[in-house]
């Protein structure tokens, strides 16, 4: 018989998940009685390993086999705090930690838990949120393309169908410096179809002026590409939006800016002197030379995006803090937040003060990050982050959630995985985080999500460029899509549609994940779907806000329930060979539905099932 303690559960850990300074919280821990218990402590200790308390548990009954053991701690402190127990007995005495869900003796991870700040808020309109990220070359073009003050070189596609660029020059650089032209204005026309998914929040990736057509290496954070259109057409843009009741943030890349920039203007292409040729320049402290000019840090050893001081005054002034900053600027335009690029490259005090400055300009503004792991226990460059124990970020990008569900779908898992990283990630994220936390199937840094069903193939640029799903392979992959979706949208947090994923693009990493949308040749059927899912969550709190609770998480076989007040909903996916036989209900959506009954539903392979208590 094993120690029975599991933080997930209100019957070992109330309240469950993350606490306010000074909430107090109740542990209990089961002990077969053959083990002689004389003593229980919780140890409690810093994320540095410091000890910081110790509070004992106290024999409260007997269950069965099991004595049953409480008490409480309080801990007045924000911050990220580590636990385990110490259990004395009539020979002697052990140390018993975390290994999953469940305990071990003497070795395996300790428990985790987060004190955040009791005045922690994040906006109301992103809780439960659908979003619809938009690359902007690549979504829509309307009209005539300005290429005035156009960043060269660069290639202009001459029809929207062509394959994107992916060879490399005679140098062996890929410039991505090849453009669809799609637009603000393109964008705009669109809005009713966006807007039919379900959306609530579109994510533009970068707009700023910039040499490249994903326009990370910015040029000129406040002038918006020439190609995409003028201040007027983004801030027309944000009202039509705003009128149909969706909010826009902006990619905010900071770490780092482009060599052909206003900033660096390592090509002579803007007016001024740039920290490149001068060191007079009002920009040269916000770089780092080692022998001046030609060797500089920057961005993963790419001399075209070089890396900025995050901390110097001018530039905070510049980004954050001056009347006209960037962030006031863009805000002033329409925008309503904005999501960090590489965020853990960013200090927390820069990221702390950027989120004060945009709350000041639009108290319900929202802050993204892009963090790839879980986001409350994040060490980057030897340093534990502080997302959310100082209320830095509303939300993180959650790539956890897009690796459990594809190892889910695709048999690495079976379904135990699965709720391991879903329930880790609601344990450790607040709740106010975890109801806007942007969860992903694909973004423009990963495999279109129809590819990712079916392998992560590693092949050199040529083969990606010419490598399709096979029809048998497309059939299976769209299956699972199906399914995946609606993992994606019935858990907690607010599913992210990376543009064209509704259509069934395909193609593995940057920059076949970047493809122009298919306009005309979408699959329909899979739109229709993602349409239903988008309703369901506007019709049913219980998707956007709801407690989860697994019933089932084996044998290729997952079901919860999501709750709110009076309102249960139950999510059925089977990836099994066998047929499932599930409770009834009133189906909302199904799929792979072989037998409906008064008595009886059953499910298929790759069936799901999404059912409404009655």
């Amino acid at each position: 018989m094993r120690i029975l303690y599991d933080s997930k559960l209100l019957a070992h850990k109330d309240p469950f998940g993350t606490l306010n300074p000074g909430e107090t919280c109740k542990l209990t821990i089961k002990i077969p009685v053959s083990v002689q218990a004389a003593k229980v402590v919780c140890l409690m200790q810093l994320e540095s390993g410091e000890p910081c308390g110790e509070f004992p548990l106290s024999l409260q009954k007997q269950d069965g086999p099991y004595e049953v053991y409480s008490g409480e701690f309080q801990l007045e402190k924000r911050g990220l705090y580590f636990y385990y127990f110490h259990i004395t007995h009539a020979s002697g005495s052990f140390r018993l930690f975390k290994q999953g869900d469940d305990t071990n003796m003497e070795a395996g991870d300790l428990w985790q838990v987060s004190v955040i700040p009791a005045d922690f808020t994040t906006p109301d309109w992103a809780k439960g949120a659908v979003i619809y990220q938009i690359f902007p070359d690549r979504f829509r073009k309307s009209g005539k393309v300005d290429l005035r003050g156009k960043l060269e070189p660069y290639t202009v596609h001459s029809s929207w169908d062509e394959e994107v660029q992916w060879q490399p020059d005679r140098w062996g650089k890929v410039l991505n410096n090849d453009f669809y032209g799609g637009n603000f204005k393109g964008i705009r026309e669109k809005l009713d179809y966006i807007a039919s998914l379900g959306t609530t929040i579109i994510y533009l990736n970068p707009i700023s002026k910039s040499f490249s057509s994903h326009r990370y290496d910015t040029g000129d954070y406040k002038t918006p590409d020439p190609m995409l259109g003028t201040e007027e057409d983004f801030k027309a843009l944000c009202d039509a939006a705003h009128e149909k009741g969706m909010k826009i943030i902006l990619d905010g890349v900071y770490s780092h800016t482009g060599s052909d920039s206003l900033y660096f203007n390592k090509n002579r292409t803007f007016p001024g002197m740039g920290a490149f040729h001068s060191k007079t320049s009002p920009y040269y402290d916000w770089y780092t030379f080692y022998d001046y000019p030609h060797s500089y840090n920057c961005w993963w050893n790419f001399d075209t995006l070089p890396t900025v001081n995050k901390m110097h005054p001018s530039f905070l002034n510049y980004i954050i803090d001056d009347e006209d900053s960037v962030v006031a600027h863009w805000l002033k335009l329409g925008a309503d937040g904005f999501r960090l690029d590489v965020v853990d490259e960013l200090p927390d005090a820069f990221v702390l003060r950027l989120k004060k400055r945009i709350r000041e300009l639009k108290p319900d503004a929202l802050l993204i990050g892009e963090v790839w792991e879980d986001a409350s226990n994040k060490e980057s460059y030897g340093t534990r982050r502080r997302y959310f124990v100082d209320g830095e970020l509303d939300s993180p990008m959650n790539y956890p959630f897009r690796t459990a569900i594809i190892n889910f779908m695709r048999k690495i898992d079976d379904g135990r995985g699965f709720r391991d990283t879903v329930m880790s990630i609601v344990e450790n994220y607040p709740p106010q985080v975890m109801a806007c936390t942007m969860n992903l199937l694909g973004t423009h840094d990963t495999s279109r999500i129809l590819t990712a069903m079916i392998d992560d193939f590693q092949g050199d640029r040529y083969a990606k460029a010419h490598r399709r799903l096979t029809r048998s392979q497309w059939v299976t992959a769209l299956d699972r899509l199906h399914a995946a979706s609606v993992l994606q949208f019935t858990l907690p947090g607010a599913p992210s549609i990376y543009y064209g994923d509704e259509a069934g693009m395909e193609g593995y990493g940057d920059p076949f994940c970047r493809r122009p949308f298919p306009w005309g040749h979408e699959e329909r059927e899979l739109q229709s779907h993602y349409r239903r899912l988008g309703n369901l969550r506007k019709k049913y709190k219980a998707l956007r806000l709801g407690d989860i609770r697994f019933q089932q998480a084996i044998n290729n076989q997952i079901s919860f329930t999501r709750t709110y007040e009076d309102q249960t909903i139950r999510v059925y996916v089977n990836r099994g060979s066998d047929d499932w036989q599930i409770p009834v209900g009133r189906i909302l959506l199904a799929r792979n539905m072989l037998t409906v009954a008064p008595d009886q539903l059953v499910l298929g392979h790759n069936g799901f099932c999404i059912l409404e208590d009655e």
